[in-house]
């Protein structure tokens, strides 16, 4: 059991760093279609392993010359508040269903739609956002989004900055590493606060997180190496992928 987690949290994180997609929008998918454990033990295994592959990824990605932005700053802190919003929104959402398969289904469900959207980027107008407000709003909608999903939100961050602030696709997926670093960091210190972890099966961590680690290293160093052009067709057929997942996850929670 320990190699697959391990797996998981290391193929996740290698296409989470190499294309932007962050990692959780694969881990929570997969881990839901396991079934082992409950939305929130799913959230924090997700994310703890995320927020290891952003900072190791964002770290390389800076020694190798990465410039971090204002305009990617005010992003980021915007996506440090939506952190806690999304998380707030995700425990009332919870409490409100009081039914772990129909809160996986509507999950699966958003996120589906959310990727067949950015499946299809190429087809919405593009525009360069630079007000600074404006900037920060995009980003605590984004770490609203990441955060109630349990995910990250790494393609969503990807197709935003892509459409909003005219990046290119291998900026834009350095850009979301660092956003979810934040918003993962945010997220995860609110849940520390309010629970400590408590009742949880956290055992999965002691290597899901150097998978995370690893996975961070191996997709930063080929971030590098490949071309725009293979680095959007690896993003095209992930999300792909990812859309028929969470689309199998909606029917087998709803069955």
């Amino acid at each position: 059991m320990m190699i697959l987690y391990f797996g998981i949290g290391l193929l996740a994180t290698i296409f989470g760093s190499l294309v932007g997609l962050g990692g959780g929008v694969v881990i929570k998918p997969v881990l839901d279609a396991i079934g082992t454990y409950d939305l929130t033990t799913i959230g924090i295994l997700s994310s703890f392993t995320v927020f290891s592959m952003a900072v190791v990824s964002t770290g390389k990605q800076i020694k190798k010359g990465f410039k971090v932005e204002k305009n990617m700053l005010i992003i980021a802190a915007g996506s440090i508040l939506g952190g806690g919003i999304g998380n707030l929104l995700f425990s009332l959402f919870l409490k409100a269903l009081n039914n772990e398969g129909f809160a996986t289904a509507i999950q699966g469900f958003i996120l589906a739609f959310l990727l067949i959207l950015v499946l299809f980027k190429e087809n919405f107008p593009k525009y360069h956002l630079k007000n600074y407000l404006g900037l920060f709003l995009v980003g605590m909608i984004l770490g609203t989004i990441a955060s109630f999903l349990g995910v990250g939100g790494g393609p969503i961050n990807v197709m935003v900055l892509v459409l909003l602030m005219n990046m290119d696709i291998k900026k834009s997926a350095t850009t979301s590493i660092l956003i979810i670093l934040l918003s993962q960091f945010t997220k995860l210190l609110l849940i520390f606060i309010e629970s400590r972890f408590r009742g949880l099966d956290l055992s999965m961590l002691y290597v899901m997180i150097p998978g995370g680690i690893l996975g961070g290293f191996i997709g930063a160093h080929f971030n590098h190496k490949l071309t725009h052009e293979t680095i959007h067709r690896i993003f095209n057929i992930a999300i792909v992928v990812l859309v028929i997942l969470n689309i199998y996850n909606v029917i087998s929670s709803l069955v």
